[in-house]
């Protein structure tokens, strides 16, 4: 066990159901100094997530939670988190929404990444909708999850320009770099 000096790094779990280069972010970051955070969990609700590729290179716990049954699945979780003695969950591209029961159970403990500029955009195709509408610009937010999706109160954006060429793919990958540098800082900011 390390002994970081004057500093007690809050244990969280980070929910993916992907590639996973939010989580591989989140990780580097957690092993850095000045982090308030340390990643010692990874769930996931698909035993084929890119993803958890990385609990065994940076050697985390990982559970695989199947959500076929809501009920079930997330007393599985709350135990893991629980057993692991978890107070922070970030979500990073988790396709899942959570029960108001869950939610409440963590209040104010779990945060999301979101590929636009909210309040604009919730849930999916958000590139997509950004380019049909003709948008200036795209972005990404952190925000706090509540029972409502992507409604929470939002801790910081991020914005990207909207250029004449950019595609669905394009943009994905500009927001993509902008999220890996927004979801670091937004967690500094809860913590300062």
């Amino acid at each position: 066990m390390k002994k970081l000096i004057g500093l007690k790094k809050t244990k969280t779990a980070v929910f993916i159901s992907g590639t996973g280069s939010n989580l591989k972010n989140l990780i580097k970051f957690s092993k850095k100094k000045k982090s308030p955070i340390s990643v010692d969990l990874i769930i996931s609700n698909t035993r084929n997530a890119k993803g958890l590729k990385y609990s065994r290179k940076y050697n985390i716990q990982k559970k695989i939670v199947s959500f076929e049954n809501n009920k079930i699945a997330e007393k599985k979780v709350f135990n893991f988190l629980l057993e692991k003695k978890i107070k922070f969950i970030c979500l990073a591209g988790f396709m899942k929404v959570l029960s108001k029961n869950f939610i409440k159970k963590f209040k104010g403990k779990i945060i999301n990444i979101h590929p636009s500029l909210l309040p604009k955009y919730k849930g999916l195709n958000t590139h997509k909708k950004a380019i049909e509408n003709n948008d200036r610009f795209a972005g990404c937010s952190v925000h706090f999850v509540t029972t409502k999706v992507d409604a929470g109160k939002i801790i910081m954006q991020k914005k990207v320009k909207i250029e004449k060429r950019d595609t669905i793919t394009s943009l994905a990958k500009k927001i993509l770099k902008k999220e890996h540098l927004l979801y670091p800082a937004a967690i500094k900011k809860i913590y300062n």
